[in-house]
């Protein structure tokens, strides 16, 4: 440790004074903080403290914002990157319904964009999650930075897991049985886009994070940006709920759309099953219709519309159905 014996006691200090004197920390405090973490330079108590304190205060945008360039700025990341036109954060996993937005993902990287995935999984029992489902699918994770950057170039996807992203934030996550509550990594970890696309695509579950993420992409200056609350905190429009998306183009000020229901029944039963095969099933064709298609669609179409390929709502939704109308059937092989 430092001379000054506990140098990282400042930030800790900052967040814990009670409910008159604590504040947010600024942007180059989170910056700070947060790089001490990745290091390794905190004591464990202390980041215990810190992370539960930040937690009960809640998250501002500029400490996302600053957590997110710490992160960054740790990455150990390939020479050459490729060119990576979406980022697509997985933190969630799936309970009640399928995962669609991996066949949005799908049709999105078979209609010539390419898109790196990244996530967590396994930290909530019950759930399936993303890389999973994608192995399922034939579609093997990254095993290291540099393998997800061959991927890109040889079949435009890849999916990363976090822990060669940053190893001691996975270490954070994998936290949460010991506080008995999710940490605030989950929230910043989305945000990391490691080979620095030009979309980046949110789910969250909790409505207050969406001005949150918004505003942290506005310090970050992300080019566009969308964030919105996806079905289980995934990216993954909810066909039978109005959907209410905020996107950020750099700094300026967000814009808030909200997207109408695709179904009319209000009430989607949960998937007693949740079977990966049906997943296929539906790529194939064998499968028409109902709550999954709209899912999928609904969801390129989002995307679309951020990305800047669609000048409405409505353009995007005619895309989208185009994209997933044109997506080769052949290019599932289920193992």
């Amino acid at each position: 440790m430092h001379h000054d014996l506990y140098p990282f006691a400042k930030f800790v200090a900052i967040l814990g004074r009670g409910k008159t004197k604590q504040r947010h920390l600024t942007l180059d405090e989170s910056r700070e903080a947060m790089t001490m973490i990745l290091r390794d330079e905190v004591l464990p108590e202390q980041l215990g403290a810190f992370l539960m304190l930040l937690r009960l205060k809640e998250e501002a945008p500029e400490e996302i914002a600053g957590f997110t360039l710490a992160a960054r700025g740790e990455m150990d990341l390939p020479k050459n990157l490729p060119t990576v036109d979406i980022d697509w954060s997985s933190y969630a996993g799936k309970r009640i319904q399928l995962p669609w937005y991996i066949l949005s993902v799908l049709a999105l990287v078979n209609a010539g964009y390419s898109v790196l995935m990244h996530g967590t999984e396994g930290h909530t029992p019950g759930r399936i999650y993303t890389r999973k489902t994608l192995e399922k699918l034939g579609f093997q994770a990254a095993t290291s930075l540099d393998d997800a950057a061959n991927q890109i170039r040889t079949r435009r996807f890849s999916y990363v897991p976090l822990e060669l992203i940053s190893p001691p934030l996975q270490h954070m996550i994998n936290l949460r049985p010991v506080f008995g509550l999710r940490s605030p990594v989950h929230s910043f970890s989305r945000m990391l886009n490691p080979f620095s696309a030009e979309t980046m695509m949110l789910g969250i579950f909790h409505r207050g994070f969406m001005e949150i993420h918004a505003g942290a992409a506005q310090y970050m200056n992300q080019p566009r940006m969308a964030v919105f609350r996806g079905e289980g905190g995934e990216v993954e429009r909810r066909p039978n709920k109005p959907t209410q998306v905020w996107t950020t183009n750099g700094t300026a000020k967000p814009v808030v759309e909200t997207w109408p229901t695709l179904l009319d029944t209000p009430h989607q039963p949960a998937d007693e099953d949740m079977n990966i095969d049906v997943l296929a099933q539906v790529w194939r064709g064998q499968i028409k219709g109902g709550y999954g298609e709209a899912a999928i669609i609904g969801t390129i179409a989002v995307t679309l519309r951020t990305m800047g390929k669609a000048g409405s709502t409505e353009m995007a939704e005619r895309l989208a159905q185009e994209i997933w109308a044109a997506r080769d059937r052949q290019m599932l092989q289920p193992r």
